[in-house]
């Protein structure tokens, strides 16, 4: 099925039969959807034995089994939901050079905040990958957010840009397909048909001068401050990561928007107060929306992290076919490019790569309203991040009083204090800008860049409310995704041969740990407030099916809850001398096996079709129930002290290993697919988790009692999904499990146990 394209005004007095620029391709998913609901039915069985058998009204485990069963069952009814309509988008770039018509301009928003956590020279590499775009240089312009206004990140851009001259006109001659120096440089992405003489001399001395570069950056790092803190590095002077006035400075400019020149290069660092809220990213990505709104104004906006390199140098291209090859641009409020990442383990061991994920669930989503917004990655209209609906991108504007007299204090009372950025933001809601300001100077914009860039500009206004991110979450991108199909718009991805972006994914165990806590932190603040998706489709334009694909997403914190109970139930059952499984003598014990059989045949067949080992997927299998036990859990029992504001909110940077980042994707190092481990008491439920089947199945052996085989089977599924855990009880420094982790564990462990035993003798 192929959608409308649109028609330059040129062709419409003469219609020439253009192809589309992209083309909905639906999926086949007859015996997958078969399974799905036999599973279903299954849980359904198996929840109409529990309410019909002898043991319902006097086992207390009967009970925790029927209630954490029900909730697999209907989360299991979100998940059919979220993959039931399976979609992809085919994009053809070349048709839409082929029309001849003038490209928009995009603005590239790259947030980084921590210069030792996040390293400038990644922050570079992605810099330069952008930069090096297929795309015209003056229709874009590059944006660098530093929140930690550190003068090595801004010294480090500085370099890059002399390396740029170079690495840009070098990549685009020829056709270099992977453009983060980094990854070229480390045989990642070196391909090229170019076999040209003097292509070798030509590599070896822009390879001599990228090692140039990362020497004086490393360099830099080491002295703590690069250079001495006078003339362009003055604002750096004498001031704190958290309390600082806005810096904005123009670090190249194309100034004769030469087609064949570097894109327009931008460093801000927005003013901080102690005293006045920052609101992390989403208020990052919103000073970056009003300073590029001041500046170039681009109608489009492209957002990635400071780790996510472009990868794929068509991206731009495939993106405005889905922004502009709609009849209506309503199909495509946002472009949003899953996450990939490289230098991926052998085997995936820590389950972050995602990549069934991205092939199954982000495809059901296509088929639903969109993709959430992830944060990165993702190509944004600007008047969508304005807050327009889709009846007032219809319009134009003109409900909202932006083409009658008061217009600009209708703007400023919703945007902010400053006519620049009213100015601006009237032409992009009215329809009216499709090219960047090429008359003026980009210097001359920055006193008014700096000004809307102040910590106190947002006050009385729309931003974060109605205008820009949203804040009220630590995933600021889901709450923001949210609020935008609750407007009516919808969003969708490309299907590219090469991944959009590539990111260093976290390793080992405290990492992924952090990242995946804040994750439930932010869902949950989401769930308990009054833009929860349920709340929200009954008043706006969020349609059911999509508010119940969001549900699923947030109510990951609360599904840890009852999976951390049915975990301990084998245990249980063995300490107590009862069962809460059907016995091998009933019937109804085919319902679990089939379930079982069933369940992880259908998960391994998603690996295998996404050519993926079986170590992988129990791997990935593995990973699941050791995240639910820790980080989720953790996650949702931390949240309550945050509701009831007896704790602040954290915002916690993933640290990004420069190791594997930077040194390059394939490091041989026996150590990175061990499991790491610190004395966060997040380790302390998985590894009593572990003592409790530990003991359970040492009690089967010491007593010689194999009646319950049910619940044997369940305790050795647990230890071996534990299996990184019980090796870390051996293993010493970061790959051992600390000490005061273990007792704390023992301790719940001989607790679990001793009252197991204590309310089994009162029953």
């Amino acid at each position: 099925m192929e959608s409308k394209c649109l028609s330059s005004p040129s062709t419409m007095a003469n219609p020439i039969p253009y192809l589309p620029l992209q083309e909905i391709i639906p999926r086949k998913n007859t015996l997958k959807r078969a399974v799905e609901v036999t599973i279903f039915f299954l849980l359904l069985s198996l929840l109409s034995y529990r309410l019909l058998s002898d043991n319902y009204n006097n086992s207390l485990a009967w009970h925790l089994a029927f209630l954490c069963e029900s909730w697999f069952t209907f989360f299991w009814l979100l998940f059919i939901n979220v993959k039931w309509n399976p979609l992809q988008y085919r994009t053809y770039p070349q048709r839409l050079l082929n029309r001849g018509v003038e490209l928009p301009p995009v603005d590239i928003f790259v947030t980084t905040a921590d210069p030792v956590l996040e390293p400038p020279i990644i922050t570079v590499n992605t810099v330069l990958s952008l930069l090096a775009l297929d795309y015209p240089p003056h229709k874009l312009a590059c944006y660098v957010s530093d929140d930690g206004a550190s003068p090595l990140t801004f010294y480090s851009l500085m370099e890059a840009s002399k390396f740029a001259k170079l690495w840009v006109p070098f990549c685009k001659k020829h056709n270099i397909q992977v453009r983060a120096p980094f990854m070229y440089f480390s045989g990642g992405g070196n391909a090229t048909d170019d076999i040209s003489l003097e292509f070798p001399q030509e590599w070896r001395k822009i390879k001599n001068e990228y090692e140039q570069l990362c020497n004086r950056i490393e360099e830099a790092v080491q002295r703590g401050i690069p250079c001495e803190l006078t003339g362009e590095f003055a604002d750096f002077s004498g001031i704190e990561g958290r309390n600082h006035p806005s810096i904005v400075k123009v670090i190249w400019e194309n100034k004769e928007n030469f087609s064949d020149g570097i894109p327009h290069l931008i460093y801000l660092s927005r003013e901080k107060q102690p005293k006045h809220p920052h609101h992390y990213k989403a208020g990052a990505m919103n000073v970056l929306t009003r300073v590029s709104g001041v500046i170039t104004n681009s109608p489009f906006m492209l957002n990635v992290d400071c780790d996510m390199f472009a990868n794929n140098p068509q991206v731009v291209l495939h993106a405005m076919c889905l922004l502009l090859g709609f009849e209506n641009e309503t199909e495509s409020g946002f472009v949003q490019h899953p996450q990939m990442f490289y230098g991926g383990l052998k085997d995936d061991p820590f389950g972050n790569q995602y990549v069934v994920l991205v092939e199954y669930v982000l495809r059901g989503f296509l088929g639903l309203q969109g993709p959430i917004y992830a944060g990165t990655g993702c190509f944004h209209r600007r008047k969508v991040i304005y807050g327009l609906s889709v009846d007032e991108a219809e319009n134009k504007g003109r409900n909202l009083g932006v083409v009658n007299g008061k217009s600009l204090e209708t703007l400023r009372a919703k945007f902010g204090d400053s006519i620049e950025f009213a100015e601006s933001a009237k032409l992009i809601m009215c329809g009216t800008n499709n090219s960047m300001n090429r008359s003026r100077c980009l210097s001359s914009c920055i006193k008014a860049a700096i000004h809307v860039a102040s910590s106190v500009y947002e006050y009385n206004t729309d931003w974060g409310t109605k205008v820009g991110l949203v804040y009220g979450s630590t995933t600021e991108d889901l709450l923001t995704g949210l609020s935008i199909h609750a407007r009516g718009w919808r969003s969708v991805y490309p299907d590219l041969d090469s991944p959009a972006f590539l990111g260093c994914a976290p390793t080992g165990g405290p990492i992924i740990m952090t990242q995946m806590t804040r994750w439930i932190t932010g869902f949950l603040e989401i769930l308990f407030s009054i833009r929860n998706p349920i709340l929200t489709t009954l008043a706006t334009k969020l349609q059911f099916r999509q508010s119940l694909a969001y549900l699923y997403i947030m109510l990951w914190g609360p599904y840890s809850l009852p999976e951390f109970c049915y975990a301990l139930l084998p245990a249980y059952s063995i300490f107590t001398k009862t069962h809460f499984l059907p016995t091998v003598s009933e019937p109804a014990i085919f319902i679990l096996v089939a379930l079982f059989i069933i369940y992880n045949l259908y998960t391994l067949s998603e690996y295998i079709q996404c050519r993926l080992s079986i170590r992988a997927w129990w791997n990935n299998m593995r990973m699941s129930r050791i995240i639910v036990s820790s980080a989720c859990l953790f996650g949702f029992l931390g949240f309550f002290p945050k509701l009831l504001g007896l704790s602040d909110k954290v915002f916690n940077v993933t640290p990004k290993d420069q190791a594997t980042s930077i040194q390059g994707a394939n490091v041989e190092d026996a150590d990175r697919g061990r499991f790491t481990f610190n004395e966060s008491p997040i380790f302390v439920p998985p590894t009593a988790l572990l003592f409790v089947n530990l003991t359970a199945l040492a009690m089967v052996f010491l007593d010689g009692s194999w009646l319950g085989i049910g619940e044997i089977v369940c305790s050795a599924w647990m230890v071996l999904s534990l299996l990184p855990f019980l090796k870390g009880l051996f293993r010493r420094g970061i790959y051992g499990i600390p000490w005061p982790t273990i007792w704390k564990s023992a301790t719940l462990a001989f607790l679990f146990l001793h009252f197991s035993r204590q309310w089994a003798s009162k029953g």
